[in-house]
This record gives C-alpha cells, structure tokens and sequence, in this order.
C-alpha cells in the first residue's frame, strides 16, 4: 500500500473543509520527532477540526463532533467521546461530500454559538 491515496484523501478533505465556510484558516500544529509534518487544524471562531494521517487511514476529528448534528451518519469514530466525534477514511471508502460539508457548516455554527 503506497502512501499516494492517503495524501490523495487529504488534499480532497482539506478542499472539502475548505470550501464549506469562507475564512477558515488552516495551521499546522503538535510538530513532533514522531510525527514532523504536525496536523492540520482548521479554526473558524474555534477549532473546526483536525486531519491525521495514519497507516491505514485518515482521520478527521471534529472538536465539538458531540453537539453536531449527524444524519448522514458519517462519524465512526470516537463515539463514546464527550466531546468529540471523528471520522475515519480507509483507502477505497467514499465520504458524502455534501454530508462532510455540512458538518463543517454545523461546527462553525456551534463555534458561533
């Protein structure tokens, strides 16, 4: 397995995130000798969310994932979480575009609250 479609899922995720809210800001925080490349955070009025790579797969960690509203039941991860919920993407899954978006529409509204 190649790193490609892991770096291929980012970017479409970060495109995602990206385009759902204008003015979020994206940093890379938590640069580490394990991990030199950091996270990627998205903030609008507060974290939005995080993109980690793993071997297997990436994970978007929703900040407030808790309070936001889910129907299209994409977070799988994390669900015991007080406070966060996450969303694990392995090589070959689909990730409802409109669904994802909106849920970055939500935690910027949650952030707003």
């Amino acid at each position: 397995m190649s790193n490609d479609w892991r770096a291929a899922r980012v970017s479409e995720v970060r495109s995602l995130i990206m385009a759902a809210e204008p003015g979020i800001i994206e940093e890379v925080k938590w640069r580490k000798p394990s991990n030199p490349d950091g996270v990627p955070t998205f903030s609008l009025d507060g974290l939005v969310c995080t993109v980690e790579t793993y071997k297997d797969k990436i994970k978007v960690t929703f900040a407030k994932g808790a309070s936001l509203p889910d129907p299209a039941t994409l977070f799988n991860a994390s669900l015991d979480a007080g406070t966060r919920r996450a969303i694990d993407v392995k090589e070959g899954d689909s990730l409802d575009a409109d669904a994802f978006t909106g849920l970055i529409s939500a935690a910027v509204a949650v952030n707003r609250e």
